[in-house]
């Protein structure tokens, strides 16, 4: 990068079912509205916005050139951005780049999903037959979310049991998120006794589908010192793609073709995160961070994620767990604001990943603050064929 970057601006919207008082345009325009206060800046003072949604999930194309008013974005350079599930991510590493040119001042970057008015059901679509939920018919998501929970159990990395201590982890920091969707009050046994929708994969260990926005503004160093005097600070990032499987059924269906011990979702934030690490001296994951904030759409996708980036050996994910090492009080926290399996606004909810963390390092993460130091935050989209990102954030330079 020619020039460091930090992020001098963070605005959410609370994650919701629906959000039917609010367009579209209106519901990007309170998180824009939102960071510019946090930043103390106006849409005058932005010179590039950069956008970012599943756009199909709504039903509509193009949503950059009708969602100009609520962006701000009226004569000012900028691009969308689609990614699938990294989407948030690829919004936020654009406008990193941008920021990073030494031709703008500020960027502002924004991600949302407005899932009430669209069609598209992946998340939640199940039918009466689970060949057919396993098969792709009509799991989607479903289905990578069943291999995923199948991986971890046949290389002995957990049990049903620790799955359903992470998810009650999960749900106790969502309850202390302002802006999270699900707010539940879960035991192991609720978590154990919900529905089995593919065993193992049970309703409670799935992510949420939620309506909300998420904006984060970043400057180059000249320019971010300017603004506030908390500025975050892009450390690094690095996003891998892993080219194209091909299309049997589903792409989970050919788990381990491109990462031969299971967790193929994860597969390109784990090549990511193995370069992040060299380039920046890294040997000792979990005594370098102070808070992960990780792309986990369902709790088996957390605890895969342990050890996916590294924080422990592979097939010992639970001694973590026992241990409760990434509780918010643990020595590594992971998702203390409730994750993905809290709010789960696709286009937004990889920049929320990020905005998180950047909270915590600013000590502005209210009930939800640990202990920080320098944060690493996540994305990825649907399989390990496609891509994944993975950023580390610091408070100083």
């Amino acid at each position: 990068m020619s020039e460091r970057v930090a992020i001098v601006g963070v605005g959410e919207t609370a994650g919701k079912r629906r959000r039917t008082e609010v367009s579209q345009v209106e519901l990007v325009n309170e998180a824009a509205r939102a960071a510019l206060q946090d930043a103390g800046l106006t849409i005058k003072d932005i010179d590039v916005v950069i956008t970012g949604n599943m756009e199909f999930f709504e039903g509509a194309a193009f949503p950059d050139q009708w969602l100009v008013e609520g962006a701000g974005s009226y004569l000012k350079s900028g691009l969308r951005v689609n990614a699938a599930g990294d989407t948030g991510a690829t919004i936020f590493t654009s406008a990193v780049a941008h920021a990073a040119s030494g031709l703008f001042g500020t960027v502002l970057a924004i991600g949302f999903e407005k899932q009430d008015e669209g069609a598209y059901g992946g998340i939640g679509m199940r039918s009466e037959d689970p060949f057919f939920n396993i098969a792709g018919g009509s799991g989607r998501a479903i289905g990578g979310m069943w291999s995923m929970a199948v991986s971890l159990l046949n290389r002995k990395s957990c049990t049903e049991e620790h799955v359903a201590r992470v998810r009650v982890k999960e749900a106790d920091c969502g309850r202390r998120n302002p802006y999270a969707h699900l707010k539940l009050n879960l035991t192991v046994q609720d978590v154990m006794n919900s529905e089995v929708v593919i065993a193992p994969l049970r309703f409670l260990h799935i992510c949420s589908t939620s309506v909300s926005s998420c904006a984060v503004i970043l400057a180059p160093e000249q320019s971010a010192k300017k603004i506030t005097n908390k500025p975050v600070w892009v450390k690094d990032y690095e996003c891998v793609h892993g080219g194209m499987q091909p299309r049997m059924g589903e792409p989970w269906l050919c788990a381990g073709l491109v990462y031969p011990t299971g967790p193929q979702w994860g597969w390109g934030v784990h090549q990511a995160a193995l370069k992040l690490y060299k380039r920046n001296g890294i040997s000792n994951p979990r005594q370098a961070f102070g808070v992960i904030e990780t792309y986990s759409p369902s709790t088996w996708h957390e605890v895969d994620s342990y050890e996916n980036i590294l924080l422990c050996e592979p097939g010992q994910a639970w001694k973590l767990i026992e241990e409760q090492a990434t509780w918010p009080n643990g020595d590594i926290p992971v998702d203390p604001s409730g994750g993905v399996m809290s709010t789960n606004a696709i286009g937004a909810t990889g920049l929320h990943r990020i905005a998180n963390a950047a909270l915590q390092i600013r000590g502005d993460a209210g009930d939800r603050q640990v202990n920080m130091k320098t944060g690493m935050a996540m994305a990825y989209a649907m399989g390990a064929d496609q891509f994944g990102t993975v950023i580390i954030l610091n408070k100083t330079l």
